[in-house]
């Protein structure tokens, strides 16, 4: 009974999260939006400043296809293919470059700035992926029905900003935000994207590699 009791304990505690709902002018749920708050309940905690957050390379993509961390961490960018990758950005928010390699590089990415980081392939073009460095530690992507659980405790209730962001933005630097107030540890949030998203971009990829 005892054990029954803690279980069932553990479950109220992990439901105590903002559910923020983003959809389209349309009301259609988006995927793959990046939702952050801010404020000064929402900072980073050290462990998560002092984790070392990992962007790989599989099957000739980005995985995560979108990685959010907080300001000033560590990013490594392990190649799980069996061929070569060569990452890079040209993003304000972070320039740099990973030359040929296989595994994994020797010394993981600092990314101190907030902002927007689109990374590349140099042989791949059509690898896309996203880092979105940010001054929160509370923050999720939005799956197949455009809901972020976003997980909170009764310390953190008050005003926050809400800012939501997509790779379909016209401009990449601009997240959009809003104000909103949290009352309750279990709150939903609806989201309308104000802009209107680009279409989605088609790459024609290529199974044979010339640098197995």
């Amino acid at each position: 009974m005892k054990k029954i009791f803690i279980w069932l304990g553990f479950i109220c505690f992990s439901s105590q999260a903002l559910d923020v709902r983003i959809s389209d002018e349309r009301g259609n749920a988006i995927v793959g939006a990046a939702v952050w708050l801010t404020g000064s309940k929402w900072q980073a905690t050290e462990l998560q400043e002092n984790k070392v957050y990992s962007m790989g390379q599989q099957d000739r993509a980005f995985v995560p296809h979108t990685l959010i961390v907080p300001s000033g961490t560590l990013v490594e960018f392990p190649n799980f293919d069996s061929i070569l990758h060569h990452v890079y950005s040209f993003s304000k928010a972070k320039s740099f470059e990973l030359k040929l390699y296989r595994d994994k590089p020797l010394a993981p990415v600092s990314f101190s700035q907030p902002g927007v980081v689109e990374l590349g392939c140099n042989i791949h073009d059509w690898m896309l992926g996203y880092i979105l460095v940010v001054n929160s530690g509370v923050y999720g992507v939005s799956d197949e029905q455009g809901i972020v659980q976003l997980t909170l405790d009764s310390s953190q209730l008050g005003n926050a900003q809400l800012n939501v962001w997509h790779e379909r933005f016209e401009n990449l630097d601009s997240p959009e935000s809003k104000s909103i107030t949290i009352t309750q540890t279990t709150q939903v949030v609806d989201y309308q994207i104000q802009q209107t998203l680009l279409d989605k971009m088609e790459f024609l990829t290529d199974d044979t590699d010339e640098y197995e």
